[in-house]
């Protein structure tokens, strides 16, 4: 005869079966490909580290997951209830999107002009609310008046919560992660590791896996001209307004820490344009905006890079979302001349 399982023993044979994956399982483990036509190898290799293989298209995934599960976890987010709210260019937007679409959360989510129509057309069609804030009076730029209009939003919203990706320390350990996968696909430790800087969350969370493993890798972060991250700009650099969204900022993020970076660079908008496009002439990448600052820092990297070294890019994003700007020959004349 043939015994029916109790419901007691169902649910034990349930919680035993290991989970099958879903979208946001999908986060990560992302491919280390060699950019041997772009860098010779002969001078020293280069790997790009492509971030834009993330279900929601950028590196952001990580730190939204870390970010969003930590609040879950903690009971912070409750799904079917709570609202995130948080300020963002555009990829973590569509990155919280994603995983609050999956959690059943609200999210409001402020941008500024700079954020392009497709950023925002994926946002909303994942469900989030969109608000467009002009430049802050005082300073001229966009931070101040996103952040503003985050605090309010916490104020008469019930039960918001705002993730801060500027000084969530979920934000930074998502990236230790992300070097883990950098140390472990290659046979040693790489010599120099670039990224683009903006809340400093990857450049905070590789940093201190090297620090922790004692690994010999030099971190080179690759800010934006006019960004005030590692100190006041130039009085040449208030000239420039950035209009290429993805690295630099206007606020210092809480995030920093003294000597996570042993060298600093700075990129124009016009190093993004030249760093994609050849990025795409000779590796067939089409690549996101900060992805361009990274390649165009290690392109002039070569005065100074240790011959016969190992060099690794993060490359945050993809280009599709930059189509209208950076690989428009139209706009890029009109930009630049």
């Amino acid at each position: 005869m043939t015994v029916a399982p109790s419901a007691a023993a169902t649910r034990a044979a349930t919680a035993a079966r290991p989970r099958d994956p879903d979208i946001i399982a999908t986060i990560g483990s992302t491919p280390l490909v060699a950019l041997d036509r772009l860098f010779p190898p002969t001078l020293f290799q280069v790997y790009g580290k492509c971030e834009r293989f993330n279900p929601g298209g950028s590196i952001k995934d990580r730190a939204a997951r870390s970010m969003i599960e930590h609040a879950l976890s903690t009971g912070v987010l409750m799904p079917g209830i709570s609202t995130v709210v948080e300020s963002s260019s555009g990829n973590l937007g569509i990155a919280l999107a994603q995983l609050c679409n999956f959690y059943r959360l609200d999210l409001i989510c402020v941008v500024d002009p700079r954020t392009t129509a497709q950023n925002t057309a994926i946002m909303r069609a994942y469900g989030a609310t969109v608000e467009v804030v002009d430049r802050d009076a005082e300073t001229g730029e966009y931070l101040p008046s996103r952040i503003r209009r985050v605090r309010e939003l916490l104020r008469t919203v019930p039960d918001a919560y705002w993730p801060n990706q500027y000084g969530n320390e979920y934000n930074a350990l998502a990236h230790q992660h992300t070097m883990r996968e950098i140390h472990e696909a290659l046979p040693q430790a790489p010599d120099y590791l670039f990224l683009a800087a903006g809340t400093t969350g990857t450049l905070r969370g590789c940093a201190e896996y090297i620090a922790a493993e004692g690994l010999p890798t030099q971190v080179v972060a690759v800010d934006a001209v006019g960004s005030v991250i590692f100190g006041p700009p130039e009085s040449w650099e208030r000239r420039h307004r950035r209009t290429i969204p993805g690295h630099g900022a206007a606020v210092v993020p809480a995030l920093l820490r003294p000597g996570l970076a042993d060298r600093v660079v700075k990129m124009t908008d016009l190093d993004c344009v030249r760093g994609c496009r050849a990025l795409l002439g000779k590796e067939s990448i089409l690549a996101g905006g900060s992805s361009g600052a990274v390649v165009a820092a290690l392109l002039d990297a070569s005065s100074w890079i240790t011959p016969g070294a190992t060099c690794v890019a993060i490359l945050p994003d993809g280009g599709d979302r930059y189509l209208d700007t950076i690989y428009s020959d139209s706009w890029v004349e009109s930009r630049f001349g």
